[in-house]
């Protein structure tokens, strides 16, 4: 039996819970629940997050583990921050669905592709494939996403992961403000 880092997630409960990946993940025992509001001390992937994850995350995973929001891209509208907080929220890099609701649709991932992605990413690769094994389409998002999972897994900051997810894209980001600095200064 594969051992993981502890695993949770904030169910919003707008998706069709006989699709749902977060529930199929928790009817394994694999993800663990949150409620709503509930802090979480560890990595919370969430499209709150100012910084991306990095293998840099992974002693945080290890000692603390990693949340996932359950919600609709949909209804995104309607999640707040305050619903699942944490102080160590990440976004994650560049990648494309493989599940059947998003399919090639990119950064619309499923929980369960969300929280493979983040293990892949911070080094547990066997946890993650056998996270995805359970999926028959998790095959799919290994093939579609290999070279770019491997080159943020190669990173050593957050900052070299946007870097590498700039130089895929195409697309060059102005230089950060300096520490302490305020926008129009």
């Amino acid at each position: 039996m594969v051992k993981y880092p502890k695993l949770s997630m904030w169910d919003f409960g707008h998706c069709d819970r006989k699709r749902c990946t977060g529930v199929k993940l928790q009817r394994a025992n694999l993800v663990g629940e949150l409620r709503l509001r509930q802090k979480w001390g560890g990595v919370v992937l969430s499209p709150f997050g100012k910084k991306a994850l990095s293998p840099a995350d992974r002693t945080l995973i290890l000692r603390r583990g990693i949340a996932v929001v359950d919600c609709s891209w949909a209804r995104l509208s309607e999640v707040s921050p305050r619903d699942c907080p944490g102080r160590q929220a990440r976004l994650l890099p560049f990648l494309v669905a493989a599940n059947p609701v998003n399919y090639g649709k990119p950064s619309k991932l499923s929980c369960a592709e969300a929280l493979a992605a983040a293990l892949h990413i911070t080094g547990f690769r066997s946890q993650a494939e056998d996270l995805l094994g359970r999926f028959n389409w998790g095959t799919a998002f290994w093939s579609i996403n290999a070279r770019l999972l491997r080159q943020y897994a190669r990173c050593n900051s957050s900052k070299e992961v946007v870097a590498v997810q700039c130089k895929y894209l195409n697309i060059t980001l102005p230089p950060p403000a300096e520490e302490g600095e305020e926008e129009g200064e």
